[in-house]
């Protein structure tokens, strides 16, 4: 259903070949917006410009790495001369690294001098691993924004969505560099709001909670369709009892990004998790 106060805005996606990013591309041109999909991998890009294109939307594909300047800007130089300057940005590229996650919930005490193949501690956690999320997170959404947010300034209704998750509410176990960089990207998003203010460009976060897709099947669930125990924690934690799916997304979207619905909004970071971050679990 087209939206008319988005119709012709050109949006920018980061992250835009992924599960959730995607269906962000694919809404977005479905409300009416020019939707430019940037991704490390350019061919998943493709794929998703592909359909959008096929559906009647206007898209294209744009192979960008977000943690390198020149790359950006040379993206911003293709989207400006094939779509326009942008209206939207999504700072979606994000995830997290093995090399930055414990193996176990809980330190136990005879973890430090037991070094049991395949169990990785805290005190196991690698450097590079964490920097690594801490630049793809956060890094990742300050370069993006500072290339395309020059485009924004002095022009009526641009917005800026960052993704940032569950976790930064509340950290989960095993992943701590990923919940660290989450609650950055939360409080980067609260810093851009108050900076941004006065040139008009409001900016909020989605915090996607648990959400079932075809990348973390096999984390969520067994072979036989069971959930995993940590699944099982998972959903004894959410009131609504169910994962999330990507559609559960697209209200929000589209209220964050068309001003006659959230134009006195900026700052928010908001939670869709099913009532997870909600619940103490008594």
């Amino acid at each position: 259903m087209i939206h008319e106060n988005l119709k012709g805005r050109v949006a920018v996606i980061t992250g835009g070949g992924g599960v959730l990013c995607s269906g962000f591309a694919k809404v977005l041109a479905e409300l009416g917006a020019k939707v430019a999909v940037l991704d490390l991998r350019e061919e998943a890009a493709a794929e998703v410009v592909k359909e959008i294109n096929a559906n009647g939307g206007t898209a294209i594909a744009v192979g960008c790495n977000v943690l390198e300047s020149d790359s950006l800007e040379a993206a911003r130089a293709k989207i400006k001369a094939e779509l326009g300057p942008c209206d939207i940005l999504i700072n979606g590229a994000g995830g997290n690294n093995p090399k930055g996650t414990t193996t176990k919930d809980i330190f136990e005490e005879g973890d430090l001098d037991s070094k049991i193949e395949g169990v990785k501690t805290f005190f196991d956690l690698e450097a590079s691993g964490i920097q690594f999320v801490f630049n793809l997170n956060i890094l990742g959404t300050l370069l993006t924004t500072q290339c395309f947010a020059k485009d924004m300034i002095g022009r009526k209704n641009c917005c800026i969505i960052n993704i940032s998750s569950m976790n930064a509410f509340c950290p989960l176990t095993r992943i701590p560099a990923y919940s660290a960089a989450k609650a950055g990207v939360s409080n980067f998003t609260q810093w851009l709001a108050v900076h941004f203010a006065e040139a008009g460009i409001r900016v909020n976060a989605i915090a996607p909670g648990f959400f079932a897709t075809n990348q973390n099947h096999a984390l969520l669930y067994n072979e036989d369709g069971s959930l995993t125990p940590r699944s099982e924690k998972i959903i004894g934690h959410t009131p609504m009892r169910r994962f999330g799916v990507p559609e559960d997304l697209s209200g929000a979207l589209a209220f964050f990004c068309d001003e006659s619905y959230s134009g006195f909004i900026t700052g928010v970071i908001l939670p869709i998790d099913g009532g997870f971050s909600a619940y103490s679990g008594v």
